[in-house]
């Protein structure tokens, strides 16, 4: 009796604990991957203006919202949720350095309806993209 309660606490608590503790995230040599093959995906890059403009993945939308911290930021980022809602494409998140403000998008999407399998923030962000990107 022990064990199968047990059992049913973990199997209640795990699902709780894996979103707590972590999110989904893709590599820089799979996000290559996908651009190379042209996967169809929505790219939220949230990186300040001068960064974008030197350097971003191709199709990227460019909404300059790090660190979105702020009402004003979060409004850039909410500007994409209705091409992220009528699709089921998996959206990528790019900021600076794949951390706080990717985490925080992740977070205000997930609370605004989409799905966390569609969703996944750059390892290592812009600072860590070791290939060619696109420039203003």
């Amino acid at each position: 009796m022990k064990k199968l309660i047990i059992g049913a606490l973990m199997a209640l608590l795990i699902p709780t604990l894996a979103h707590a503790m972590g999110y989904n995230y893709i590599s820089q040599d799979e996000m290559r991957s996908r651009l190379d093959a042209k996967d169809q995906m929505t790219i939220v890059d949230i990186c300040p203006i001068d960064q974008f403009a030197k350097g971003h993945l191709p199709g990227s939308v460019e909404t300059n919202a790090y660190p979105v911290k702020t009402d004003e930021e979060r409004a850039k980022i909410a500007k994409v949720l209705p091409e992220i809602k009528s699709s089921t494409e998996d959206v990528v998140i790019v900021c600076p350095g794949g951390r706080g403000g990717a985490k925080r998008t992740y977070d205000y999407y997930v609370e605004q309806g989409v799905a966390e399998s569609r969703l996944f923030i750059l390892e290592k962000g812009m600072n860590g993209w070791p290939y060619q990107t696109e420039s203003k």
